[in-house]
């Protein structure tokens, strides 16, 4: 009973630390204030663009429209002025929220369910560890625990779909070329209006693809998720913009593209890379067959290896053997000349900590409780990207770039850690103390320099007039690793160039898609 009862106080301190870091990190606050969408470019021939999954927009289906003099197109119309004749303060609320663009709001719905869900598990009363799982997600643990790899997988399919689902949109919104429902007598436009075709609706589409694959990558949230679409529907309806035949239609393409995607990510070996015990018990020969000293846990007790086989997960902008060209070479071995340097670098840091290095420490900590690394760039990529008065389709082209870069550079730097296995600085001198936590993997090489070099180097591709912006905040991301005592000098360098290499194709990708830049 004594034990049970430490146990649950150690739970409850660490329930409060997270919402105490998530708090500080205002993971949920940061974009609630996005003008509506005006699009500077409807971006009419996107559906010449390169996709990523769909071979033909044609494939798939959807009525065609109801004529414009028909009694369901009336009667269309007519709810639409049922709504505007009595608007709410809260109906106008959701339209003021979903205007700033769909794209945007599902990418923040997104990051705030991985920071909800990133929450690694307590242990057993026998000190094992459960893990979660998506055959039973709602039991303890329940699926996901939204780890910084799974965080990064999800925003890639997410965006990655919503940008074919668009993509196929625009096939059909061409093929039928109609107006708007706000160009009709008696139906106002409370947001900005739009030449682009209204059948089917991109808002529509973009839920219907988005609300496919969160159910699959967090279905413990399935109302949740279902909520917002309806309410975003809502809004279309509310706004003059679309009439429920639009939608409907919208939805039914957005999840027919959706299908695709889930069945990529039904068989892409994720399902796999927890591992095995036998698997685990496995890896410290990589460092040791080199005279090297192997990871080892530093949580007591110990805890498994984070996603060990993740770095066998099939990337989206490469192939798998492209994922061995991309590591790097081995670390320094341990007590060499050169990793006593790193290793004394390391505790100066630990035990000068300046308030500085503390800030910069704490702005990218990204631990328990907040949207993960990958997260922190889709935050800086939004605050980015909506000064550029985008369209949706160029907005979920833009993240899908982004995204699958950060899936890729998650895959290659897993690969790299579980390849070498090589011990923390915490592990090589237990008189290094971290300013921030230990994570449960191993150094070589740093998650957050990978995942920073790869966003870094695509958003300056898209963005160019930003000069050394991204690449400065990357160095900033990467030496916060080193200044937080996390990281050996080498790791975070590393890191870097690996991740630029991963963001490389990305850019190549970009080149050769037909959006221009």
């Amino acid at each position: 009973m004594k034990r049970f009862i430490l146990n649950i106080l150690s739970l409850i301190v660490l329930i409060i630390s997270v919402f105490l870091g998530s708090c500080n990190k205002a993971v949920i606050d940061r974009t609630t204030l996005y003008p509506a969408l005006t699009p500077s470019n409807i971006d009419l021939n996107a559906d010449a663009w390169k996709p990523v999954l769909i071979a033909d927009p044609s494939v798939f289906t959807i009525p065609a429209p109801d004529a414009l003099t028909s009694p369901a197109y009336v009667a269309d119309l007519n709810e639409i002025k049922g709504y505007q004749s009595s608007l709410t303060s809260d109906q106008k609320a959701i339209i003021n929220y979903w205007s700033a663009g769909a794209v945007l709001r599902w990418n923040e719905i997104l990051r705030d369910l991985v920071a909800k869900h990133n929450l690694p598990p307590y242990q057993n009363l026998d000190d094992t560890y459960p893990a979660p799982s998506s055959a039973n997600p709602f039991a303890y643990p329940q699926f996901p625990f939204s780890n910084p790899p799974y965080a990064a997988r999800a925003y890639a399919y997410v965006s990655a779909a919503q940008y074919d689902a668009l993509i196929a949109a625009y096939h059909f919104k061409k093929l039928y070329n109609r107006a708007a429902p706000y160009n009709n007598a008696g139906v106002q436009a409370l947001i900005p209006k739009s030449a682009l075709p209204s059948y089917p609706s991109e808002d529509a589409v973009v839920a219907g693809a988005t609300v496919e694959i969160m159910k699959l990558l967090f279905p413990t949230e399935i109302d949740y998720i279902q909520q917002k679409a309806a309410e975003e529907m809502q809004y279309r309806i509310m706004a003059g913009a679309n009439v429920r035949g639009e939608l409907n239609a919208g939805q039914s393409l957005g999840a027919q593209v959706a299908g695709v995607f889930a069945a990529r990510a039904r068989t892409d070996r994720a399902g796999k890379a927890i591992g095995t015990p036998a698997q685990w018990a496995q890896l410290p020969a990589n460092a040791t067959s080199r005279g090297d000293q192997f990871w080892v846990s530093l949580e007591s007790p110990k805890r498994p290896p984070m996603l060990p086989l993740f770095g066998k997960v099939l990337p989206f902008l490469f192939d798998t053997l492209t994922v061995v060209a991309l590591r790097p070479g081995p670390p320094d071995l341990a007590g060499s000349p050169a990793f006593q340097k790193d290793l004394a670098e390391v505790l100066s840091y630990s035990q000068n900590p300046t308030r500085e290095h503390q800030a910069q420490v704490e702005f990218w900590a990204d631990g328990a409780g907040t949207y993960t690394p990958p997260g922190h760039w889709n935050a800086i990529a939004a605050d980015e990207f909506v000064k550029q008065n985008y369209s949706e389709v160029r907005w979920a082209r833009n993240y899908a770039l982004l995204n699958m870069a950060e899936m890729d550079a998650a895959i290659v730097c897993w690969d790299t850690k579980y390849f070498y296995y090589n011990q923390r600085p915490c592990q090589a001198n237990p008189n290094i103390k971290t300013l921030t936590g230990v994570p449960n993997f191993p150094a070589y090489s740093s998650g957050h320099s990978n995942f920073s070099g790869a966003a870094a180097t695509i958003l300056t591709y898209l963005l160019p007039d930003r000069g050394a912006k991204f690449t400065d905040l990357a160095n900033q991301a990467a030496m916060s690793r080193l200044y937080g005592a996390i990281h050996y000098r080498s790791d975070v360098e590393v890191g870097l160039v690996t991740g630029n290499e991963v963001g490389q194709y990305a850019i190549k990708r970009a080149q050769s898609d037909g959006a221009g830049n």
